[in-house]
């Protein structure tokens, strides 16, 4: 079963201001238990929700990241984001690109691949 379209941006949306707010359990709730992260286009990144949750949990501590959209487009149950994303590194504020490609199923995040993009 598809996510019906603004359904899934509205997922994805909610998903983005929890990762911004580091709110790690409404981050969770986006994700289906068997969710995997990977580094487009198939290495893995995290399998599961729990897993999810730990790679996140660390990095919400150790770079306090901060996305900001700049494009999204919805096709069906895929949604594809643009982003900026802006972490604290060893010298002080580093921001690169993202490209995030979210496929859901049944209203929740299946799968989610990063395609990191460089720094600017």
């Amino acid at each position: 079963m598809s996510a019906a379209l603004p359904e899934a941006s509205a997922v994805v949306q909610r998903q983005l201001e929890a990762y911004n707010a580091h709110d790690l359990p409404a981050l969770l709730a986006c994700y289906a238990e068997d969710a995997v992260q990977y580094e487009f286009p198939d290495r893995v990144l995290a399998r599961g929700r729990a897993a999810i949750g730990a790679r996140m949990a660390e990095r919400f501590a150790q770079t306090r990241p901060q996305a900001r959209l700049r494009q999204r487009s919805v096709m069906g149950d895929l949604v594809i984001d643009q982003e900026e994303i802006t972490r604290q590194g060893p010298q002080g504020p580093e921001r690169s690109n993202l490209v995030a490609i979210y496929r859901l199923r049944a209203g929740l995040i299946q799968e989610a691949s990063f395609v990191f993009g460089g720094p600017l």
